[in-house]
């Protein structure tokens, strides 16, 4: 059984995945990104409008881009948990997937070839329903141990590679270790943190977009 929290959040998110379309003509609604993650995406500490996605809706609409920017991040996700959305996430027939998860399960040491074999699954499935994939890195602090950090690291390349998705190669660059950019944990970025993100991610999306 899905704990309750968790089938909330998948309630509301059904909510907002499901393109609305006037008349039932789904062809006419603006082209769907969503971006799968965990709290780095979803928000934690900051405003909906402030978060990475909302960010990065406004900049493609100032650049001349009709897309809708979901926000599909639950904080706390791991990558098992990300797949286990993904069906979720396929109702609001994206066009392309921003898939920023991972943090989690190096923040708890689970397995890095779970978390790599997790990973593949998503972006292909993803990949198989039409969507094209922007794979967001991650990083590790070093007090987790070098062996493991880059292990870690390695994952998500090694993943880019095998399925042929796009890699930006960490989703906080830039953004990680300052403390302008950060919240009080040091881990979220905050309001400026999360422009910022958007941001960087700009040059990589770029290439996956239609006009």
């Amino acid at each position: 059984m899905i704990p309750l929290r968790r089938a909330l959040v998948l309630a509301s998110l059904l909510a907002v995945l499901t393109p609305a379309a006037p008349g039932g003509a789904a062809q006419d609604a603006e082209p769907v990104i969503v971006a799968l993650g965990d709290s780095l995406t979803a928000g934690h500490g900051v405003e909906a409008h402030e978060a990475y996605p909302a960010r990065l809706e406004a900049l493609l609409r100032r650049e001349g881009y009709r897309y809708r920017v979901v926000n599909a991040g639950v904080s706390g996700d791991t990558t098992a948990g990300g797949l286990r959305r993904v069906d979720w996430v396929l109702r609001a027939h994206p066009e392309v997937a921003i898939v920023a998860l991972g943090a989690n399960d190096g923040l708890r040491g689970l397995s890095v070839a779970a978390m790599r074999s997790n990973l593949e699954r998503i972006v292909r499935r993803l990949q198989k329903a039409g969507a094209r994939v922007l794979l967001a890195g991650m990083r590790l602090p070093p007090n987790y141990g070098a062996d493991y950090a880059a292990e870690f690291a390695a994952a998500f390349p090694a993943v880019a590679r095998r399925t042929g998705a796009s890699l930006m190669p960490f989703l906080l660059d830039g953004v990680a270790a300052r403390p302008a950019l950060n919240q009080a944990d040091g881990i979220h970025p905050n309001a400026a943190g999360q422009q910022a993100v958007a941001e960087r991610l700009w040059p990589y999306l770029k290439p996956l977009l239609r006009k």
